[in-house]
């Protein structure tokens, strides 16, 4: 079996699949890149049993076959190759000969056969949505995400699905990030829990535009198709807590202040908390926010001033710095207002402008103060 592709072309698309597959598995043919050859096109695969990635790229073969290459001998060659077509041998022992235009390289493959089969996409329920519409989800949602995996639903996003749109949901019960959009029209009224990895890895491959990707999901797998990259993930078999409980139907004091002038100044004075609990007090009198914070152990101290817009009564309150920090990373509002009730409930946070299709709504649960 030959074939002939363009190095950087290779490259370029392996890049995209090469974070499915971890260093120390138990299946040493889970370190390969499966390559099956059909028709001048060359479809590669990724896997870690849980997720499965493909693409597809034109080539130039005389034959069909497939064969499992080493992934990190792969990309380490690929990487270090200036940008030429490369002449792929494969013998019947699955021995590959790769040969550029002044070298030669050998690498042994291993049985396609022994590749795990991927998950059949049968009885599926599909939609379509622009690839932008879930990069953005996946943005909003990822970081909220939680690591707790005695928790398994809560380390995953949640997708709710109806017929007015689609709602992403993430919490690690310290915060919750829900962000619904009315530009997807689902089939039917449904909810499943996609786990992290996959999500990064589609953040990643696939391109921050209007292309539309076709999704579709059955009581185990979510199917992901943009042109030439498709991914299928297991998804997380738990119930998700139920989060409309948490989220409070009225905060009546709300504050607006600039989102860049806010975070920047949470970065300045968190350098100053407790390395443990990161906790910043917000005291806000009148049109004035006071941020405080210290680490009595090292006798660090650090007190910003900043204006708001408020209404409500004088309140001090206090918030883990670094969430309230990946927060404001989530929306590109230039304003963002807060809701706040008591010192000891929840505060919301939401973008002062947003898109129609849009609705983001940020959770955060206060600390202690005087800890």
């Amino acid at each position: 079996m030959k074939f002939i592709v363009s190095s950087s072309a290779l490259l370029k698309q392996l890049q995209q699949i090469n974070g499915v597959i971890n260093a120390n598995t138990v299946l040493p043919i889970l370190e390969d890149f499966l390559f099956v050859i059909e028709k001048n096109k060359l479809t590669v695969v990724a896997t870690d049993l849980e997720t499965v990635m493909k693409i597809t790229m034109d080539i130039e073969a005389k034959d069909n076959g497939k064969v499992c290459i080493p992934a990190k001998i792969l990309m380490d060659s690929l990487k270090n190759l200036p940008d030429q077509p490369l002449t792929f041998n494969i013998d019947k022992n699955f021995g590959i000969e790769i040969t550029s235009d002044n070298g030669k390289y050998k690498v042994m493959g291993e049985n396609p056969d022994n590749f795990p089969k991927e998950p059949s996409a049968d009885t599926t329920t599909s939609f379509t949505m622009s690839s932008s519409a879930l990069v953005t989800a996946i943005n909003k949602t990822l970081f909220a995400v939680s690591n707790d995996d005695l928790r398994p639903a809560m380390t995953g996003v949640f997708f709710e699905l109806d017929k007015k749109g689609i709602t992403a949901v993430a919490t690690d019960a310290h915060r919750l990030v829900k962000y619904k959009r009315s530009d997807v029209s689902c089939p039917k009224t449904d909810t499943f829990i996609v786990p992290r990895k996959p999500l990064n890895l589609l953040k990643s491959a696939l391109p921050d535009n209007q292309d539309e990707l076709k999704v579709s999901y059955n009581s185990n797998h979510l199917f992901v198709d943009h042109g030439s990259t498709q991914m299928v993930c297991r998804l997380i078999d738990a119930r998700f807590p139920d989060y409309k409980v948490v989220i409070p139907g009225d905060n009546p004091y709300k504050m607006v202040v600039s989102r860049t002038d806010f975070q920047s100044a949470l970065r300045r004075v968190s350098i100053f908390s407790n390395k443990s609990t990161n906790q910043v007090a917000l005291s806000i009198t009148g049109s004035e926010l006071q941020l405080t914070a210290q680490d009595v152990d090292f006798s660090f101290e650090g007190n910003e001033r900043m204006k708001c817009q408020y209404e409500g009564e004088d309140m001090a309150i206090a918030f883990n710095a670094r969430f309230l920090i990946e927060m404001l990373s989530a929306t590109s509002s230039d304003e963002v207002k807060m809701e706040l009730s008591t010192p000891t409930k929840a505060g919301i946070i939401k973008p002062v402008e947003q898109d129609d299709e849009e609705d983001l709504l940020m959770l955060v649960m206060p600390l202690m103060l005087n800890q």
